[in-house]
Formats: C-alpha cells, structure tokens, sequence
C-alpha cells in the first residue's frame, strides 16, 4: 500500500498547484487539445533499499517524472515558467504526506533542456523522492 500512498501525496501536489494545466496520468484517459499546453505525469519506483537489518523498515526511492508539452514555435518562456513553478512546488526539502506515508523530495528537480518533437516543444523533469516505510 505504500506506493499508492507515495502516488496519492505526489499527484494531490501536482494536482493542488496553483496554476492548473491539463494533467495525462498514467493509463487514464487523455486527449490533448491542438494548441493548447499539458503535462504528463509519470512514478517510476526504484528498487527498494534495506539500509538496516530485520523486515519493518524499507526506503522506497523513485522518480516523478513530469513532460512537459507546448505548442511548438511559441518560443520558451511558457514552458521555462511552469518548470520553475514545478521546481518550487517541489523543491529539495519538501515532503508531502498520504495515509500515513510521508514522501520527500531530496533533491533539487532536474530541469534539462527542451527538444521539438512533432507538434510540441518538450521538457522532461524528473524529481527524485524517496519514502521511509515502516511495519509493512
């Protein structure tokens, strides 16, 4: 159950930021609309770390990871405000709390460049967690 609590308080802090944009989660519905920027969400789990002896306690590691896309030929400035915006929403030292499992953020996210791809300027950001999970 862990994970899905790292899901919820990962995607309730996407969900919850003050400027909305369209949101394509993983395997749900989504069409995007021509023109009209939106992001894809993506929990990519890594393997679970042991760092003491016994079966309470794991450190769950992973990666948010966010996708950015707008319109192409539209320049950068729309898509470089929303990383940043996603950067402090979720900068290092944050943790953010569901059913009982609190997930932090460790590090700064990573904002690399963007490349044209079809119709869309595009931005991937991976922002590294990892939850302490105890009992389960």
């Amino acid at each position: 159950m862990s994970n899905l609590a790292i899901r919820r308080a990962l995607e309730t802090a996407l969900n919850d930021m003050p400027v909305p944009l369209s949101t394509a989660w993983e395997n749900d519905p989504f069409s995007p609309q021509a023109d009209v920027p939106y992001q894809e969400a993506y929990l990519l789990y890594a393997k679970p770390e042991n760092p003491s002896p016994g079966n309470e306690y794991y450190r769950q590691r992973g990666i948010l990871q966010l996708t950015l896309r707008y319109p192409l030929n539209t320049g950068t400035a729309d898509i470089n405000e929303r990383a940043e915006l996603l950067r402090e929403t979720f900068k290092r030292g944050l943790s953010f709390e569901a059913d009982g499992v609190t997930t932090h953020i460790d590090e700064t996210p990573e904002v690399p460049g963007g490349v044209a791809i079809g119709d869309r300027y595009v931005i991937v950001m991976r922002i590294r967690f990892y939850a302490d999970i105890f009992g389960e």
